[in-house]
């Protein structure tokens, strides 16, 4: 990823910045030229909470070039509290752990390192949902 791409993006890795329709109020993420329920422009920022739950997952075992010190590891897609699905990586909790339906958060975590200086990129996982709630 370029330095450029990686500062333009940062809302969205971090903090789960999408859009709301201000039409029909669907919430998008990510961001979107048009909305996907109405076909209206939807340009206002929306701050998920990034809560919600396992609605699918799969652990990867063979992973892509440049991932492959962090297999094995677990991909899910959330189901957002809001009503979006996201897919990112679960973290703190073993493979065999994982369970559709589990309550999750989002958290910010190392993604990876890239180029020669190193850069390490950081972006949105979900984490078992704390008991006092994070």
């Amino acid at each position: 990823m370029e330095t450029p791409t990686y500062w333009r993006s940062q809302k969205q890795r971090h903090s789960l910045v999408g859009e709301i329709c201000e039409r029909c109020g669907a919430r998008l993420f990510p961001p979107r030229d048009v909305c996907p329920e109405c076909q209206e422009p939807a340009y206002e920022p929306y701050t998920f909470k990034g809560r919600g739950e396992v609605y699918s997952y799969s652990t990867v075992y063979q992973a892509p070039e440049g991932y492959e010190e962090y297999a094995p590891y677990t991909v899910a897609l959330i189901k957002l509290e809001e009503g979006p699905l996201v897919t990112a990586q679960l973290t703190d909790l073993d493979s065999d752990e994982a369970y559709i339906g589990m309550p999750v958060e989002m958290v910010t975590r190392k993604l990876r390192e890239e180029g020669e200086e190193g850069m390490i990129v950081y972006g949105y996982k979900f984490r078992p949902l704390l008991e006092s709630g994070g």
